[in-house]
């Protein structure tokens, strides 16, 4: 009766992996139980996101090419636009589809964005590339677009690039606070990631939190429907103060290395599992989370049944 934080289903968003050219599900060697999909088994996981009654499902897409420019980010039959189409067709009245709006997996390089002769990520000529890119998801479907790439003014561009084609329902959930984390590296296993590198001349410092704040009000104030914070684990701290500033949701991904710590900590039989999951999800929800992305999503769902 007194409990403080509570964790539904209907909070938690599930990140899923489609793979072009696959013929069975793929498995994430550093993420247990996580896979990239085939489009057929893909609409069998988001089929039981639906009956689950999660949130959402978060879509990315790994093309079998990859070029300088992530020309298949907006090709209309690029892998990820595809599955948009697709499982807005099976669940789209069920669940927000959800769909990553950046350029990583779809570059040779890796990086977020198109870089200049000299190897640096350029911004400007990104956005415009993003602003492609989300008219090609909005008409392939989707309802939420979540621009992960911490390119300055993308929020700004977006918005007006999708209400400028008449898609003024799809709303833009904001990677506003992403910091340049050591917890990301089974994510680039999942998305076969080519990086050369790395982001910290674009993504966050993660010794700070304030910047984190300021971001989070800047895609508030260009029209973002709601801000996230990623990681989740280490930068708590963050969704608080973000949450005490902003007057939007706020959504937390809990990311692949701080699953794949968790599975291997409950592998070696050092932790249980299973309450560590959901002890784990309550924490980011009592930090001020309004929504929660986590590869545990379904099964929490069932969990909490």
């Amino acid at each position: 009766m007194v409990s403080e934080t509570s964790l539904e289903a209907r909070q938690l968003v599930l990140p899923l992996f489609v793979r072009e050219g696959l013929d069975e599900p793929k498995p994430i060697s550093s993420m247990p139980g996580v896979v990239q999909h085939t489009r057929s088994t893909l609409l069998e996981a988001v089929a039981e996101a639906a009956d689950l009654g999660l949130g959402g499902v978060m879509l990315f897409g790994i093309p079998e090419h990859k070029d300088a420019t992530g020309s298949g980010a907006i090709d209309p039959s690029g892998i990820l636009n595809l599955a948009i189409t697709d499982v807005v067709a099976e669940v789209g009245d069920a669940l927000t589809v959800m769909s990553d709006l950046c350029l990583d997996e779809f570059t040779d390089h890796g990086h977020c964005g198109v870089l200049t002769p000299d190897g640096r990520v350029d911004n400007d000529r990104t956005l415009a590339v993003y602003a492609e890119m989300a008219r090609a998801q909005a008409h392939a479907g989707v309802d939420m677009v979540g621009p992960s790439g911490m390119m300055d003014g993308q929020v700004a561009v977006i918005r007006a690039a999708l209400d400028a084609a008449e898609h003024t329902d799809v709303s833009i959930l904001a990677y506003s606070a992403k910091y340049a984390s050591a917890f990301f590296g089974p994510f680039r296993e999942a998305v076969d990631s080519s990086l050369q590198g790395d982001r910290r001349t674009y993504q966050q410092d993660y010794g700070n939190a304030r910047e984190g704040v300021r971001e989070a009000l800047l895609d508030v104030e260009q029209g973002a429907d709601v801000v996230m914070v990623k990681p989740a684990l280490p930068y708590l701290d963050v969704v608080r103060q973000v949450r005490d500033a902003v007057d939007v949701p706020v959504a937390a991904y809990n990311v692949s290395g701080e699953y794949a710590m968790l599975e291997a900590a409950a592998a070696q039989g050092w932790i249980d599992r299973e309450p560590a999951i959901l002890e784990t999800l309550t924490s980011i929800r009592r930090a001020g989370a309004d929504i929660v992305l986590t590869y545990w999503a379904a099964e929490v769902a069932r969990l909490l049944r």
